[in-house]
């Protein structure tokens, strides 16, 4: 009998009991690696709302204390700035708005940025649909020409555009509406036709293929499918322009000089200006209020609307 057959008619030798492996060691629970990553999420939002707050804080409290120093008079702004108003001052409101031709500013102003609004939202989307839709010889050069546009400082554009206002065939338009309306559009298309761009790329083709199929032409495709799809951008990139516009002073300032044309910011220098020799201040605060409150109304109402516009690309 060999080694091997007594192996296996005896069976195994005696010897130890097998033992199981030990336990793999494990990190107990709690905090520790695993809580590692919580822990520096949670300083990390601690870190980015302490500075939302600090931002709100430097945006907030000179628009409140605006706001109430609208209703100070002069002397009380000047000796107790921070102070809440004792006696409200209505009488600012009215002298800033007829004395101090706030009225007339306030409406030049809404002529010109409603007319220059209009035609930057007709003429951007169009020129984005057909950049973004339509393949020509030269569209890349022209879309890359408008986005060279808002690489050009508005600086270096005033002194050639004084010059080229003035001496318009015809007629000179320096201190008209429709000048400045025509200067803004200009001003504005650039970033329009940027965004817009890209946001009807982002637009399913089929539904424009479907309405030509059915003998739509490419203008009423345009007005009546294309547009109504891109409502969220723009509303977004009207928001934008809406600020920019009302809020320019640059180019009013150079091209603007007729005073019963000014606009909004024009008349608050001027005002800021007077109150050196005048001393009334509660009628200048009474007049950056009026000019704020439309732009803070329009993103008020218009706030979820931008923010869907902002993301539908990106979603999409």
């Amino acid at each position: 009998m060999t080694t091997d057959e007594i192996r296996k008619t005896d069976g195994p030798a005696p010897g130890p009991a097998a033992q199981p492996p030990p336990p793999a060691h494990r990190p107990p629970a709690g905090p520790g690696r695993a809580g590692a990553r919580p822990a520096e999420g949670g300083v990390l939002n601690v870190f980015s709302h302490g500075i939302l707050v600090l931002w709100a804080l430097m945006v907030g409290v000179p628009l409140l204390w605006v706001l109430w120093s609208a209703f100070k008079d002069s002397n009380g702004i000047l000796t107790d700035p921070w102070g809440l108003p004792t006696v409200l001052h209505w009488e600012n409101w009215s002298n800033a708005w007829n004395e101090a031709n706030m009225g007339r500013y306030f409406l030049n102003t809404a002529v010109i940025v409603g007319g220059s609004v209009t035609g930057t939202m007709v003429l951007g989307s169009m020129a984005a649909y057909v950049l973004a839709r339509f393949t020509f010889p030269g569209n890349r050069l022209v879309y890359y020409l408008f986005v060279a546009g808002m690489s050009f400082p508005v600086f270096m554009l005033v002194i050639p555009l004084f010059f080229v206002m003035r001496d318009f065939p015809g007629t000179s338009l320096l201190a008209t509406y429709h000048g400045l309306i025509l200067v803004y559009i200009a001003y504005s298309l650039p970033f329009t036709v940027f965004f817009m761009t890209a946001f009807f790329r982002t637009l399913p083709t089929s539904v424009a293929e479907a309405a030509l199929i059915d003998g739509a032409s490419h203008t009423r495709t345009f007005f009546q499918v294309m547009l109504p799809m891109a409502k969220p951008g723009l509303i977004s990139i009207g928001i934008f322009n809406f600020l920019g516009q009302w809020n320019q002073y640059l180019l009013p300032m150079v091209l603007n000089q007729q005073e019963d044309k000014y606009v909004l910011t024009q008349g608050l220098a001027m005002i800021a200006l007077q109150q050196g020799y005048e001393n009334d201040w509660g009628a200048l605060m009474a007049g950056m209020v009026i000019a704020m409150l439309p732009v803070l109304v329009v993103y008020a109402v218009f706030q979820r609307q931008v923010q869907a516009g902002l993301t539908s690309g990106a979603l999409k």
